[in-house]
Formats: structure tokens, sequence, C-alpha cells
């Protein structure tokens, strides 16, 4: 059976982070994408707090997966956008709570504002069914 594949060469430097260098998708699998999961919580609100966010968006991308029969596993690229300097040591938590050490690669961009300006946080998968 064929398996998404993630390395880091050793010809690289080490990631400066919990990500892949490299994801390899096998030929013949099925692209699912995400549009930005955002800091919402089931009854729409937005909450102020980063943190707080962080929390729902992860809580929103596990919904997003488990409603497409995904796991973890099927995560091939992660993009993330922030418009405050994220808490790396919380943000870590989530992630690896989520992934595990099967980390996808991943993009940070700081930017100036989201689609909302309540929202601090957004973040896009793109994932491989095979």
């Amino acid at each position: 059976m064929q398996k998404i594949t993630r390395k880091n060469p050793k010809c690289m430097p080490k990631p400066v982070g919990n990500y892949s260098h490299i994801t390899r998708v096998p030929k013949g699998a099925g692209l699912l994408v995400t549009s930005g999961q955002i800091g919402i919580d089931m009854e729409g609100k937005v909450p102020s707090n980063l943190n707080d966010q962080i929390t729902n968006t992860f809580t929103n991308i596990k919904r997003a997966l488990e409603s497409e029969g995904l796991t973890e596993e099927n995560v091939i690229k992660v993009n993330i956008w922030a418009t405050e300097e994220i808490n790396w040591d919380y943000f870590d938590i989530q992630w690896d709570q989520l992934f595990g050490t099967a980390y996808p690669s991943m993009t940070i961009a700081y930017i100036s504002e989201l689609g909302l300006p309540e929202l601090k946080i957004e973040i896009e998968l793109w994932c491989a069914e095979i």
C-alpha cells in the first residue's frame, strides 16, 4: 500500500519547528483542501484572546478532518496566517496533540489583518487521501 511520506533531508538544515521539509504524496491520491479554519465556536462567537482562538481553530480542524473521514495522517501541508505573535509554547501543545510526530509541511506568515477584524489566526489544510 502506498503511503504519504515525510522527511527532512540530511543535506538541509533541521526544521526550526515541528514540521517536515518534504511531504511526498503517492501518485493517484485524492486531494482535499479546506478553507482557512478560524477560531469561531459553534455559537458563532470569536474569542478576543489569540490562544482561545487557537484552541477553537484546532477543534474546527479536527471536525473538518472527521467530516471527510480523514485523520492527521492525511494532512500534507498547513498554511498559517496570524495577525499577532503566536505563543509557540501554547500553539505547539495543540499542534502536537493533533499531529503527534507525523508533521506536515508548514508555512507561517504574520500579516496585518484577516477577513474579519476580530480574527487573529487562520489555518488552511491540504490533505491527500490514498
